[in-house]
């Protein structure tokens, strides 16, 4: 048994989104006994990358130290976690070292499986290939985007929940806006690859979508996704899963989006859903907590909620868990809910954005009064672009949004 070297009456798997929002509403409300354990020294406000992939924000505006957001009475224990147990309420760290809780909140945030589609790993060290799924990437997005002038782009979306599944598409739009503007469209075939059966699981949004691709050209390809990629060959492999037909197109450029699942260490634990082979901590959709072990909560990414993973979730996610939390602290029951909020902001030009507002009923949830939001517009553009980055970095990761 590794040597406990700490103990925490609230200790946290993660120091990303869910975790900081978390340990500084956790402070707000007086309870000081926070660990979070996170090994980054950089935070990312990843819902960025998609701008900078498109040319309409600079890469470093996304990240600020780790140690700028984490909340001032909260522990920053600078370790990974590698092992659960919640019948000991004990987390293994990579160091061999262990940390002891009397409540867990899991918020490790999401794995990137490249290696699941065959060729991607290896498209990835070509020059035509890209993804705005990973800091490092997201400016060649640009660079191919700004240097196209003719031929195919082809932009896919994997089958299985991902973190922003909005993302896919996005840069899709980015890209025909600005090769419209430079006179070009005409001459690039744009394939959207998608492995839904519409543009969008909410109606009033998928329909606004259809009128965005067509008034792109773009070519989309529903229950498909690119299965196989040869990145020497310039070749990706398009599985029609409905009609169960296999395309090969030749690319010019491929943007990529990889299949997504909790980390693999948490997938070996306890905590994990049995039932879901990707692994994510089984917990109530509303009260965030554990099914099996009620010390144990978990939000963000690897929860096992069927809600889109964005941002958005986390921020309606994490008053629930703390309040939820505090009761169990003080022998009461779990008494917030959640009821699968999300959002999706969807850059569909330059300077247009659609904020598709729903939960677990796929019901549109507006929450700006007096706007419709059903329609791409420019002043959700302006909220995208400049607002919700506001928000993050000075409300919500401060607790107070």
């Amino acid at each position: 048994m590794p040597p406990t070297d700490a103990h925490h009456g609230v200790l946290i798997v993660g120091g990303g989104t869910a975790g900081i929002t978390v340990a500084a509403r956790l402070q707000r409300s007086g309870h000081e006994d926070v660990g979070v354990i996170e090994p980054a020294t950089t935070h990312h406000y990843q819902p960025l990358w998609t701008l900078v992939g498109g040319g309409r924000a600079p890469l470093a505006e996304s990240a600020r130290p780790e140690a700028a957001v984490m909340p001032r009475t909260a522990s920053w224990i600078q370790d990974a976690a590698e092992d659960i147990d919640p019948l000991e309420k004990r987390v293994t760290l990579r160091s061999g070292r262990a940390v002891t809780y009397d409540k867990l909140v899991v918020a490790p945030g999401i794995q990137l499986d490249w290696h699941k589609i065959p060729g991607m790993s290896e498209a990835l060290d070509t020059p035509m290939v890209s993804s705005n799924y990973t800091y490092g990437l997201a400016p060649r997005t640009w660079a191919r985007i700004r240097a196209m002038r003719s031929g195919t782009a082809v932009f896919a979306m994997p089958s299985g929940p991902i973190k922003c599944a909005g993302a896919p598409q996005k840069i899709a739009y980015l890209a025909a806006d600005h090769w419209r503007r430079e006179g070009v469209l005409n001459d690039i075939r744009v394939v959207l690859v998608l492995p839904t059966p519409a543009m969008f699981g909410v109606k009033v949004f998928s329909d606004e979508l259809d009128r965005v691709v067509a008034r792109y050209g773009i070519e989309v390809r529903l229950n498909s996704e690119v299965t196989e990629i040869d990145g020497v060959g310039r070749t990706a492999i398009v599985t029609d899963n409905a009609a169960g037909t296999k395309d090969a197109i030749q690319y010019d450029f491929l943007h990529v989006v990889p299949p997504q699942s909790a980390p693999d260490w948490l997938k070996s634990t306890p905590l994990a859903d049995p039932a879901n082979p990707n692994g994510y901590v089984e917990v109530d959709k509303h009260t965030l907590q554990h099914v099996r072990f009620p010390d144990v909560f978990a939000l963000g990414d690897a929860g096992s909620t069927p809600n889109s993973k964005t941002g958005a979730a986390v921020r309606k996610q994490a008053p629930v868990v703390v309040e939820n939390l505090l009761a169990a602290v003080g022998g009461r029951d779990p008494r917030a809910r959640y009821d699968g909020y999300a959002s999706c902001p969807i850059t569909t030009a330059r300077n247009r954005m659609l904020l598709c507002e729903f939960d677990y009923s796929l019901q549109p949830h507006p929450t700006i009064p007096l706007i419709d939001t059903t329609h791409e517009r420019y002043d959700m553009w302006l909220l995208k672009r400049y607002g919700l980055p506001f928000l993050y970095w000075n409300l919500m990761l401060k607790g107070r949004a």
